[in-house]
């Protein structure tokens, strides 16, 4: 994976999303750009979302998805592990996707040899930042791989988990597996 700017993943996203979808099994309702109708409200559009203009997703992209979670703070120091934030906090929410990265931090640790356990509170502050610079520091580049392949394990395992406990979920899965893994 070569490291992105944020207007790269953006553009990615919305590709890979596409323009209006509304399947019935789908707990978000209608998108469009993969922007749910709910979001798109809460940040003051108020059209018919077939319309949703893909200027007006990038926005909501970048301030919701990206700086408001502080990913943009994590591309710093781990570009690659930002954009499986931002990808995957798009598709599960950014709460999950940091508790995600805190829950695999505190595993990496070293038995908090390397830097303090974290509390999961699916929030990225200091301590968080820390535990980062860290990790990488004292893993190297190979360390982000590692890193990433922990997101993704965790984010795997979240699907099967949903497509098990939820069987309308099951139409997603192969996509969610096939577009958001790896």
């Amino acid at each position: 994976m070569t490291n992105k700017t944020i207007d790269e993943l953006i553009e990615d996203v919305i590709e890979r999303e596409g323009g209006y979808v509304n399947h019935p099994d789908d707990r978000g309702g209608a998108t469009c750009w993969g922007i749910t109708e709910a979001v798109a409200r809460r940040n003051g559009y108020h059209g018919p979302m077939r319309q949703f203009p893909v200027r007006e997703a990038a926005a909501i992209y970048k301030k919701l998805y990206w700086a408001a979670p502080q990913f943009d703070q994590i591309a710093k120091i781990a570009p690659q592990v930002a954009a499986e934030l931002f990808d995957t906090g798009i598709n599960m929410g950014t709460g999950t996707a940091t508790g995600f990265l805190q829950r695999a931090l505190n595993a990496l640790n070293r038995n908090a040899r390397d830097y303090p356990d974290l509390t999961v509170d699916r929030r990225i502050g200091p301590k968080t930042i820390f535990a980062v610079s860290s990790f990488i520091r004292k893993r190297g580049s190979n360390g982000e791989t590692v890193l990433l392949k922990a997101l993704e394990a965790l984010q795997g395992s979240h699907y099967l988990r949903l497509a098990e406990t939820r069987p309308s979920q099951e139409a997603f899965l192969y996509g969610w597996l096939a577009n958001r893994i790896g």
